[in-house]
């Protein structure tokens, strides 16, 4: 499983400018799309909020990719 560290600068990330961000999709419309079918999971358990605050310390996966915010 690969993992990739987001260096988080606010208080929040929504989660589809997040997959945006570290290039999972080429778009926030796309990370709502993506959010939508049910493949992404926030800390272990599936999450269909696309517009879910992500803070620091938490992770994101995506199939074999995580994302852990920091």
């Amino acid at each position: 499983m690969q993992t990739i560290v987001f260096d988080l600068t606010a208080e929040f990330v929504e989660l589809n400018q997040l997959l945006k961000l570290v290039g999972l999709v080429d778009s926030g419309g796309a990370g709502k799309n993506m959010v939508a079918s049910g493949a992404v999971s926030v800390d272990g358990r599936q999450e269909l909020r696309k517009t879910a605050k992500i803070r620091s310390g938490q992770t994101v996966s995506v199939g074999e990719l995580r994302v852990r915010v920091q």
